[in-house]
């Protein structure tokens, strides 16, 4: 039985990290989530304060790369004059779009929803535009700040495993 869990604590954890990279480049799963499961599976495993000060370092770079992937982006459009009720709207498109397109659909629902939205509040075909392109910008500064927190989290764990 104790081969068995070595195996796992082998080849899962290291697994789940590099799904969880994948699901933030294309978001299919939950990226952060599935690197910071990988990361506690192996501390549980490993056992020992190193194991799990690492989990620990990992949880506080993910709580801070969720907290900054959807503060600062949604700042940064409301200061572009993308009103709080049209990011709304759009996060709702998006959830929506996300299940009738899968994988790209909650991007273009989100981006879709904002253009039509800003083109109803300003009927001005260029301001909507230029909302929406930075609505597009933020969206992509959204998950380079999600895959920064995920290569932080992964290279800490590689540092766990390298120093217990």
């Amino acid at each position: 039985m104790d081969g068995l869990v070595d195996e796992i604590g082998l080849v899962i954890p290291p697994l789940l990290i590099i799904v969880g990279l994948l699901g933030i480049v294309v978001p299919v799963l939950p990226g952060l989530l599935l690197i910071l499961g990988g990361v506690l599976l192996w501390a549980a495993l490993e056992g020992g304060t190193t194991a799990w000060l690492i989990f620990a370092a990992s949880l506080l770079v993910a709580v801070i790369g969720w907290v900054l992937q959807y503060t600062l982006p949604g700042k940064r459009m409301r200061d572009r004059g993308v009103s709080s009720s049209t990011l709304a709207i759009a996060v709702l498109v998006g959830i929506v779009g996300f299940f009738v397109v899968p994988v790209v659909g909650a991007i273009i629902g989100f981006v879709l929803a904002i253009f039509v939205v800003e083109y109803l509040r300003s009927k001005d075909t260029a301001l909507a535009w230029e909302r929406t392109k930075h609505a597009l910008v933020a969206v992509l500064h959204s998950m380079g700040i999600e895959l920064a927190a995920g290569l932080t989290i992964a290279a800490l764990f590689v540092g766990g495993l390298v120093a217990t």
